[in-house]
């Protein structure tokens, strides 16, 4: 029997989405998954989503969430349905935004399952028995299971993201979760880590660059200001967690300083709602611009002419208020949600805007209308695409490939072997070639599926 330990890459794979990795002790005796989330591209609850395990699940001891997003924790009530009943460790933050982000995902796959005549793939009792097993931990402060020193520390991704540290037998791996693109607006920045042996780490972008903050800053200044003098709308279709509450973030600052003309604000997301007062709640783990802010008395989620609108008759009235006003809402690749009624309602207008400001995976609707599409489906109906198409890449929550490439670069002295995934194949095999021409470090791109020993 081997004494090395093995890392199986379950999801995220030469994929972007579907984080779900194993991480086994020498003998196989103890079983700890990073995170179980959903694979995404369609519906909500595809097909793969519904698929057994490649595990069994009562069998992990342990899983380790890196953050809330749902592509990190979709399939966790899943996994507590098929009999895992281990612990369950993130920061706290996440623990919070864990369980409305699951009970928020729930209801979307109850009314798709009813539309498809199969039963969900998981109900609240799911839910609330995996939340039963979850406990939370601050970051830097290490604990012990089994043969495994655990440790989370900063991804300044999402509000509790983390980075998750397993020391084994003196070797410390490293799983990224996914890393933000710090400085952001309102987290601390990413811990840099120096020591690592073994690092699995994301690429969503690793084979381009972001714009600067200003130069983002500049750009939605400019989109809100053009979509204004035109008479249209703007519509956002943003996540409801971190984005919503960057963009609520800047657009507080604009309006305050007189950047941009006020017209009505819709925050049109039961979700975001939720999310932001959670985010009110856990001020202690914003960065320091932030919290010096807040203590001066600015509400940093507040600002003249903004309304959210929780319940649905308050979303419908949205279409009564006259124009030019702004509507942001989920979801962020319009794969489901209310932004789908106001692209139905807006995107034959051409003077309206949609504004894309998250990575838009490979087969949702945000995609097709990024890459150009004429034409869509909506509900059924065909929507033609009049209403100029607008990206900002400096809104995305990711590191860019020179941040990448940084974040490499800091422990390329210690590094073994760097696992790549949370990626497109096409740019998991550029980041790749470029770590090992310009870092000289071995950087791979495992298989779903693929079983690796840690020499």
């Amino acid at each position: 029997m081997d004494k090395n330990p093995a890392i199986t890459f379950y999801g995220a794979a030469r994929t972007v989405t579907g984080s779900n990795f194993l991480l086994e002790n020498g003998d196989g005796t103890q079983k700890i998954l990073v995170d179980c989330g959903f694979f995404q591209g369609g519906k909500i609850g595809e097909q793969k989503n519904r698929d057994p395990f490649p595990f069994d699940a009562s069998k992990i001891n342990t899983l380790c969430v890196t953050h809330a997003h749902i592509d990190h924790i979709g399939r966790i009530p899943k996994l507590a349905r098929e009999g895992f009943k281990g612990v369950i460790y993130s920061t706290r933050p996440t623990k919070e935004l864990a369980h409305a982000m699951l009970l928020d995902s729930m209801r979307v796959l109850k009314k798709e399952a009813e539309e498809d005549k199969m039963p969900p793939l998981y109900d609240e009792h799911d839910v609330e028995r995996a939340m039963s097993l979850w406990k939370d931990i601050p970051y830097h402060q290490s604990i012990k299971e089994g043969m495994f020193t655990i440790t989370f520390k900063e991804a300044g991704h999402v509000l509790g993201s983390a980075m998750i540290e397993f020391i084994y037998e003196g070797k410390k791996i490293v799983f990224s979760g996914d890393l933000g693109n710090s400085p952001a607006p309102l987290l601390k920045d990413t811990d840099i880590v120096n020591d690592a042996h073994y690092v699995v780490m994301e690429a969503v972008y690793g084979d381009r660059n972001h714009e600067e903050r200003d130069e983002r800053r500049g750009k939605l200044e400019d989109v809100i200001e053009d979509t204004i003098q035109r008479g249209g709308v703007l519509m956002i279709p943003a996540f409801s967690l971190e984005r919503t509450q960057d963009l609520l973030f800047e657009l507080n600052d604009l309006v305050e300083q007189g950047r941009v003309p006020k017209v009505p604000v819709f925050l049109d997301s039961p979700l975001a709602v939720k999310i932001t007062e959670v985010y009110k709640r856990n001020e202690e783990y914003f960065n320091k611009d932030t919290r010096h802010a807040i203590r001066k008395g600015d509400d940093i989620f507040k600002f003249p002419l903004l309304t959210f609108t929780p319940g649905r008759r308050e979303s419908e009235e949205i279409f009564n208020v006259k124009n030019p006003k702004i509507i942001i809402a989920g979801s962020g690749m319009s794969n489901g949600g209310r932004i789908l009624i106001h692209e139905r309602n807006y995107l034959s207008d051409p003077k309206s805007t949609l504004l894309l400001i998250g990575y838009q995976a490979v087969g949702t609707l945000g995609r097709k209308l990024e890459e150009g599409a004429k034409e869509v489906l909506i509900h059924g109906e065909k929507v033609s695409v009049r209403a100029r198409i607008v990206v900002i890449d400096g809104y995305s929550a990711h590191k860019d490939a020179n941040a990448l490439f940084q974040f490499v670069q800091n422990t390329a002295d210690t590094a073994k072997k760097i696992f790549l995934v949370h990626g497109e194949m096409k740019t998991l095999l550029f980041f790749s070639q470029r770590l090992r021409d310009y870092l000289g470090v071995s950087a791979v791109v495992p298989e779903e599926g693929e079983r690796v020993e840690l020499q």
